[in-house]
């Protein structure tokens, strides 16, 4: 018997709602479902111990999951002077995206 599954082409799921999240008073809106291989890319190399490829991971899920009007929104809020935006807070929205998109909770990890 040959080993083959044909995992057919499924379309995005029309159905799924839309996500957004408020930061400072303003609401930014991200695309309803991502590709796998972001999720993946994201979890494999944010265990790099190299602080600049964690950070560059980051800014490229952010990259792939905001829809350009708020993807420039947010850009300008994470250089604002006025506005701050912790590690710990992008870190927070990152883990409550995944938890969005893997429909799967995400549990903070404790500080050391």
């Amino acid at each position: 018997m040959p080993r083959f599954k044909d995992f057919g082409s499924k379309s995005v799921d029309e159905n799924v709602e839309p996500i957004s999240f408020k930061l400072w008073d303003t609401e930014f809106h991200c695309i309803p479902q991502i590709q796998g291989k972001v999720l993946l890319d994201m979890v494999s190399d944010s265990s790099s111990e190299d602080p600049s490829k964690s950070s560059k991971v980051i800014s490229q899920f952010f990259d792939s999951v905001l829809v350009e009007d708020s993807k420039k929104a947010f850009n300008e809020l994470l250089v604002s002077p006025e506005k701050i935006v912790s590690v710990d807070m992008l870190a927070e929205i990152v883990a409550w995206l995944v938890e969005q998109y893997s429909d799967r909770p995400t549990e903070r990890s404790e500080a050391s």
